[in-house]
């Protein structure tokens, strides 16, 4: 068999529908994959094309696969860094360096597999394509086994030529081993003396709260979770990978914790007397640069990855094993003797009603230009009942956590770090679930960096919606910006954060696009209606107030235009 023929059929035997890819990478597959039914999406860059098969990944919670040739290997490895920081099970391939021609100044020959070290869990080089079948497999094992991460296969010859040759495969045929085309792969669980002793710590604590990493959405045990969380009542936060895990408007729901998050969920991780994290790396984001809880509150952690159990923090109990098999045992344990928290859970939804309170007037502002936080609330009011919501990283990934109330099965899927990330990402999900509707929330500062992208989506006829918080600016910049200035920049200054006005929708439709632009609340719901029922792609161009700036979060982060104190 033909190596390259190989290939494809082995993407397709692990259920891949969509290939993401710059070209001229690996052509005979390509041609492969359409004679299968797997679609190969051409993106006009290799990190729109990395942070297509990102969203893929995540919307299936399966492997997404992304190739490109040498030249492209930089900037392949930067896009990997959003998906290694949020633990996507991306497979990346590209051409390389071929011993032949190493050292003789080959057009476009650099040597990019250091890059890929730092944003992969595992990568390998290709130079026999014999070794193509085991490596390959090797791939997919990694990426889905354990904590899942981003893999990659240097494939020798600039555009991967060491794989255009005939292959005797060992197993005699393509080898695909479907325990590695899901994530998590397998599900071990924690022992039943570590959950007892955790189960024990949260009875005797008074003011406990669970909270909820990616790892939790990863594992698929959200309902899990909520399940335990019932039966304690234990208030319940999440990180924004975990979004959604707990409908929003449940009583026991305090938001997102951190610093993207609702006041109410970090009022209550602070007050906590015992924090029991699911699937968190215990980052800075999700603690508010470890300062919530506060340092002495007992912790229990179960994680999948024994490497991050008591990492950030010192654990009174550590559980090692897979979030759904774990929580489904602890539940089992529980329900013979639980110990229930209703005076606590009372109080933490006092806090939820507070926050609410505090936000209702720019949540039903009809101020124009128009408030991002009511803009928010017409999506939340007409995204579907099993609608994706793709949120941008800065005052998007802020507005969008604290703000939406995801209700089960919505899904949430948000950039780990950025910026522009969310549009590639949203076109990636839409092709991964293209039963359901995906709609992307940015600002403009965000849409500018793959506009290109628009294009895509619209010669693949993928009818994503495109939400832009149009307000003519990278104004989480602004703060750092006065402050060299001395409070008055210069002209010159402004234009660092400031753009010129444009009309995005007649940019969309240029690119072959639906688009509506909106400039006023009242024109918002029917916009979106319209670009959700649309079977193509479609922007909308929200023009909003250049100086609303999200609420600071409990606990005093440092960063927000609107926090002047700090």
């Amino acid at each position: 068999m033909n190596a390259q023929k190989y290939l494809a059929q082995a993407i397709h035997a692990y259920g891949l529908t969509h290939v993401f890819m710059v070209p001229t990478s690996f052509v005979a597959a390509s041609a492969e994959l359409d004679r299968l039914g797997v679609r190969t999406i051409m993106t006009h860059g290799e990190k729109a094309a990395v942070y297509m098969a990102d969203g893929y990944a995540r919307i299936r919670r399966a492997p997404g696969l992304v190739h490109a040739q040498n030249i492209g290997a930089a900037n392949l490895a930067a896009g990997l860094r959003d998906p290694y920081m949020a633990g996507s099970p991306v497979v990346a391939l590209t051409g390389a360096p071929h011993p032949s021609t190493t050292y003789r100044n080959l057009y476009q020959e650099i040597e990019d597999f250091p890059l890929f070290k730092q944003v992969t869990k595992f990568a390998a080089q290709l130079h026999l394509p014999e070794r193509l079948p085991d490596l390959l497999r090797q791939l997919f094992r990694e990426a889905t086994s354990g904590a899942p991460a981003p893999v990659y296969l240097a494939v020798s010859g600039a555009l991967g030529q060491a794989i255009d040759a005939d292959i005797e495969p060992p197993e005699g045929n393509v080898v695909a081993e479907p325990i590695f085309a899901t994530v998590p792969a397998t599900r071990p669980r924690a022992g039943d003396d570590e959950i007892r002793a955790a189960l024990a710590k949260l009875a005797g604590a008074a003011r406990p709260v669970i909270v909820a990493g990616g790892g939790v959405v990863q594992s698929g045990a959200q309902a899990d979770l909520v399940a335990l969380a019932e039966l304690l009542k234990i208030p319940v936060a999440t990180s924004m990978n975990a979004k959604g895990t707990i409908d929003e408007r449940h009583e026991l729901a305090v938001g997102v914790v951190g610093s993207y998050s609702r006041a109410s969920a970090n009022r209550t991780v602070m007050a906590a007397d015992i924090v029991f994290f699911v699937g968190s790396h215990t980052g800075s984001q999700v603690t508010d640069n470890w300062r919530l809880p506060a340092p002495g509150t007992t912790v229990v952690q179960l994680d999948i990855d024994p490497a991050e159990l008591g990492r950030n923090y010192p654990n009174a109990v550590s559980l090692c094993g897979d979030a759904k098999a774990t929580l489904e045992r602890m539940r089992q344990i529980a329900e013979d003797e639980p110990e229930t928290h209703e005076a606590w859970a009372l109080e933490t939804a006092g806090f939820v009603a507070e926050w609410r309170s505090s936000q209702r007037e720019r949540l039903e502002s009809d101020a124009v230009p128009m408030r991002p936080e009511r803009i928010c609330a017409e999506i939340n009011a007409v995204l579907p009942e099993d609608g994706v919501l793709v949120s941008d990283t800065g005052h998007s990934g802020i507005w969008t956590a604290s703000l939406f109330d995801l209700k089960p099965p919505q899904t949430y899927l948000r950039c780990a770090g950025s910026l522009g990330w969310a549009l590639p990402a949203a076109i990636g999900a839409q092709c991964g679930a293209p039963e359901r509707r995906v709609v992307c929330f940015t600002g403009d500062g965000g849409f500018y960096y793959h506009l290109a992208e628009l294009e895509t989506a619209a010669r693949y006829g993928i009818p994503v919606v495109i939400v832009v918080n149009d307000n003519r600016s990278l104004s989480q910049d602004l703060k750092p910006y006065r402050r060299a200035y001395d409070g008055s920049p210069t002209a010159h200054g402004d234009k660092m954060w400031m753009f010129e006005e444009v009309n995005l929708a007649a940019t969309a439709r240029s690119l072959g696009c639906d688009s509506h632009r909106v400039e006023t609340p009242s024109e918002f719901a029917d916009a979106l209606k319209a670009a959700i029922a649309s079977s193509r792609p479609t922007v909308i161009d929200a023009v909003s107030q250049i100086d609303a700036f999200p609420d600071p979060p409990f606990g005093g982060t440092t960063f927000y235009a609107s926090d002047e104190k700090s």
